[in-house]
């Protein structure tokens, strides 16, 4: 028997099925009335469940496309230069923070620890979407395997999730060295670091498995257009052909979990930072103990306003334009931000990245 165009081999099945108990019934009209009514009971069951079975078909998308910034049309090359650009100094500048950190022994401490990890987090975040991005937006072909998009969704949500406890971790590093100064080196030893480090990427993944699964679990058998330049939650949610309300209310506490239990404990750890440092005598020592807070302070308020921006709201309330540029900020402004703020308002990590500097220096001269 030939397929049909457009009609799986189920579907056939269940249509030759249907042909079949049809066939049946009329033969029933000659016989016992009771085989009649058997065969109407089966085909209204029939013809209520196939209509919903039709629905439920999963995974008929094989492939997204990723619309990005097409509507830009002859701008795009001119975007690939500028996000080329800012990608090559993302990664230089954190490659630069982590270097420094690892070569520098003044900066074995748990404060620089947390700013490499959060470095390496960063690159490796930029890495899983901006390659991608700059390809589409040179190429005319700008698809994704559906394969493809959930392995992006599950990087990219693992290392945003970790960046965000990260930064709950350095807060709690702050508190503990202005507010607790002699039991810091108990507070704070190599060992907890190392657990608190683990526990935030461990968590951050787990988080993230936990949101993509609920993102493809659901059926894609309609528009497989991504009004979006990666496969985030909200456009791609919005593709899917059943009810999401209960997927999006799990995905919805465990944004709040991420985003705003860190940041109450920030303000609190914050809260008791500000009402020690008010207690120093000396203008010089508030100073330089609000100096120690600042870069961590700047990239917190970026980093979690943007996301919860996004990420904070259902996906009914998704608007490509804005969130596409609110996104821009935290996948490409915030890592870039990130060292630049660590190396521009931290004199230890200045000092340091001179003295890398100068040694370079001195063995070029000797070659």
């Amino acid at each position: 028997m030939p397929m049909q165009k457009g009609k799986t081999p189920l579907m056939m099945l269940i249509e030759a099925l249907a042909k079949l108990l049809m066939e049946k019934r009329h033969s029933c009209f000659i016989g016992r009335k009771d085989d009649s009514e058997k065969v109407d009971d089966v085909l209204e069951g029939f013809f209520f469940f196939y209509p919903k079975m039709l629905k439920q078909k999963v995974n008929i998308v094989t492939e997204f496309l990723l619309l990005g910034f097409s509507s830009f049309g002859e701008l795009q090359p001119v975007l690939f230069v500028l996000f080329l650009c800012l990608y090559l100094i993302i990664l230089s500048g954190n490659f630069t923070i982590i270097s420094v950190i690892h070569l520098d022994r003044s900066l074995h401490r748990p404060m620089y620890f947390f700013l490499c990890v959060l470095s390496t987090s960063e690159v490796f975040y930029t890495i899983v979407i901006l390659p991608k991005m700059l390809i589409n937006l040179l190429s005319a072909l700008k698809t994704l395997s559906f394969m493809g998009c959930a392995t992006q969704m599950f990087f990219f949500l693992g290392f945003a999730v970790t960046n965000c406890l990260l930064l709950g971790v350095m807060g709690y590093d702050r508190y503990a060295a202005i507010c607790q100064p002699l039991r810091y080196p108990i507070l704070m030893n190599w060992r907890v670091c190392g657990q608190l480090a683990a526990s935030c990427i461990v968590s951050g993944f787990l988080i993230s498995l936990v949101g993509t699964t609920l993102v493809f679990s659901l059926p894609f058998c309609g528009s497989n257009k991504v009004n979006h330049y990666f496969c985030d939650i909200s456009p791609v949610i919005r593709l899917a052909c059943a009810e999401t309300y209960v997927n999006e209310l799990v995905i919805f506490i465990c944004g709040v979990l991420v985003l705003v239990v860190p940041l109450i404990f920030i303000c609190i750890s914050y809260g008791f930072i500000v009402h020690t440092i008010l207690k120093i005598p000396s203008a010089e020592g508030k100073r330089k103990a609000f100096s120690t807070c600042a870069s961590h302070l700047t990239v917190v308020i970026v980093h979690y306003g943007c996301a919860s921006s996004v990420y904070l709201r259902p996906s009914a309330k998704y608007s490509s334009g804005k969130d596409r540029l609110v996104t821009v900020t935290y996948t490409i402004i915030t890592p870039l931000l990130n060292p630049m703020v660590y190396s521009l308002r931290n004199k230890d990590v200045q000092l340091a990245i001179r003295k890398m500097i100068g040694k370079t220096g001195i063995s070029l001269k000797t070659l």
